[in-house]
């Protein structure tokens, strides 16, 4: 397996914990990762030190506590491909959160450096931004959980649909370079369900001069690490992709750049 691939525990931890992927372990300096599943009645409590987090429940219901907050009772979709918006929670560094699994959960938990310019906040479906981008078959549904425009000190969270037989992130495009304001260098996780679960997605992750250049083959429950390059996905024939985007560098701002390649497919500036 590429070690671009980060897979699933077959059992989860004390914690629920399933999946991590720390800034040590993807050998980078801003993001972090994790999928926590909790039983009904099940808690999780964590202190988010010098990080900000994101928790996003990706499937489920919860409530949620931060020192000086609560929230009760949210959480509506019990699958991605119901392709609703979620709810998520803004955590600040410096803070804890709780949470109380109602339901079967599953929580993505989003970190990356904080500087506590910020308040915990509840994002509810309506604050979530959704459109539809790209056309034809590199038409795809998005969710903008926690994009630049919204408060935060380093995280950057989208949701990505990607329909059966078709691409996304795509023409293929990167943001591996601190070179405002072309180009914003940002560290990128994806973290992939499939339906039907026994399907794949396919995703490239190349730099310009092929130092980097793997084709995976990403199963459902399965991560990817972008450390740089460009890093288009591909939804085979019969098989919907999501996957939850995780950015952060040292600027909190998105600007890409296409393969100039492939730039052709689409006239104005392409994203997720």
């Amino acid at each position: 397996m590429s070690n671009l691939i980060v897979a699933p525990e077959r059992h989860p931890d004390k914690d629920g914990r399933v999946l991590s992927i720390t800034p040590e372990s993807a050998g980078w300096t801003y993001v972090g990762f994790e999928v926590v599943r909790l039983a009904e009645g099940q808690t999780l409590s964590r202190e988010t030190g010098e990080r900000e987090v994101c928790l996003v429940l990706i499937g489920g219901k919860a409530d949620i506590s931060t020192k000086s907050k609560s929230w009760t009772g949210i959480g509506q979709r019990m699958s991605v491909f119901e392709k609703t918006p979620p709810y998520s929670v803004y955590v600040p560094d410096g803070d804890r959160y709780e949470v109380l699994a109602l339901t079967e959960l599953e929580l993505g938990v989003c970190t990356a450096p904080g500087r506590g310019n910020h308040e915990a906040r509840l994002i509810a479906p309506d604050n979530v931004g959704k459109e539809i981008r790209g056309y034809g078959n590199i038409e795809r549904q998005i969710h903008n959980i926690l994009p630049e425009r919204e408060p935060a000190d380093s995280l950057l969270v989208v949701e990505v649909f990607t329909p059966n037989g078709h691409w996304s992130s795509y023409p293929p495009h990167k943001h591996d370079r601190d070179a405002l304001p072309e180009e914003s260098l940002l560290e990128e996780t994806y973290y992939f369900r499939v339906q039907p679960g026994q399907g794949f997605a396919i995703q490239r992750v190349y730099t310009d001069d092929r130092s980097l250049d793997e084709t995976l083959v990403v199963r459902d429950g399965e991560a990817v690490l972008v450390p740089r390059g460009y890093h288009p996905v591909c939804a085979p024939p019969g098989y919907d992709v999501y996957y939850l985007n995780v950015m952060a560098g040292p600027v909190r701002t998105w600007k890409f750049h296409n393969d100039p390649d492939h730039e052709w497919l689409m006239p104005k500036p392409a994203a997720k």
